[in-house]
């Protein structure tokens, strides 16, 4: 039976020829201001386990303070994840991460002990030098990106809070509406102010959908539940995957047969619309609150 390892040295399999400081300039990252190296990575240049390069730290945890190595949270992880391709298999990982600095790899070398484990480590101090020349030459362009993103921000809020201001003063929602052809934009404000005014849920009966329906159900309040029946489409299903990975789930529901007429149901109410949303207003077309409760409309879907 092979005995375990229970020393600090770890074998070290990459060389020079297989690392290149580009690669190890693109896995820096910036985290807590600092420019670190996440533990998956740096085992991957040193040719071991992340498992086995932890637990050599683990062993001489007193040269590793956590100015030269921390962990990071969930949600620090999390964000790495989204924005590194090459790390996408960390996003359900049950063991916590660590990230090292310049002088967190410095010390690895010694932790390593190994001829190729210094060189390994030149090579990415070397990195993070060039990387710190690179931030230092380009500091003005940074902060000219950073003052443009505030600038979009305030924007951003601004145009917002016309919006609400425009929607506050809007006429309340009529029961029934006519749009001539080409009234688009009022067309699809009416049609937002009734989603808008949804309470409990909102249920959409149309043959057919695209991703403007998906952006006019982002307009609901929380809470509101969204279900659209309509016919299936690969595209839409796509669409609809992505939507309901950063918003609300829009629930789809296969209609088992054509349905003619597009119905609109908000909370306890009924509405005919003479066309289907993404085409409101293109043409002539109206929208009639009918009196029949929704239960029987959606009892014939």
């Amino acid at each position: 039976m092979a005995k375990k390892n229970t020393s600090d040295t770890v074998k070290v399999v990459t060389n020079r020829d297989h690392l290149q400081q580009r690669t190890v300039q693109s896995r820096i990252l910036t985290i807590r201001d600092k420019q670190v190296v996440i533990d998956r990575d740096l085992a991957e240049f040193y040719g071991v386990e992340t498992k086995a390069l932890n637990q050599a730290v683990k062993r001489n945890l007193s040269r590793f303070p956590e100015r030269f190595r921390f962990m990071l949270t969930k949600e620090e992880l999390s964000e790495v994840v989204t924005n590194c391709d090459h790390l996408r298999s960390l996003k359900f990982s049950p063991v916590p991460h660590y990230v090292f600095t310049e002088e967190g790899v410095a010390q690895l070398s010694s932790v390593l002990r190994s001829d190729k484990a210094v060189e390994v480590s030149i090579l990415i101090m070397d990195a993070f030098v060039a990387m710190r020349r690179f931030l230092s030459a380009n500091a003005g362009m940074f902060q000219r990106i950073e003052r443009l993103e505030q600038h979009q921000i305030l924007t951003d809020q601004k145009v917002e809070q016309v919006l609400q201001r425009m929607d506050e003063l809007a006429p309340a929602v009529t029961p029934e509406q006519i749009f001539a052809t080409g009234c688009v934009w009022d067309a699809w404000s009416y049609v937002s102010q009734l989603v808008r005014s949804a309470k409990q849920r909102i249920v959409l009966i149309d043959n057919f959908v695209d991703e403007r329906v998906l952006t006019l159900l982002t307009k609901r309040e929380k809470g509101v539940s969204a279900t659209i029946h309509s016919r299936y489409t690969e595209q839409f299903k796509l669409d609809l995957e992505k939507h309901n990975e950063q918003y609300d789930t829009v629930v789809f529901v296969q209609l088992p047969h054509k349905s003619h007429d597009r119905f609109l149901v908000v909370d306890d109410d009924v509405y005919l619309m003479g066309a289907s949303v993404k085409d409101m207003g293109t043409s002539l077309c109206a929208i009639t609150k009918m009196e029949m409760s929704p239960d029987v409309v959606l009892s014939l879907v």
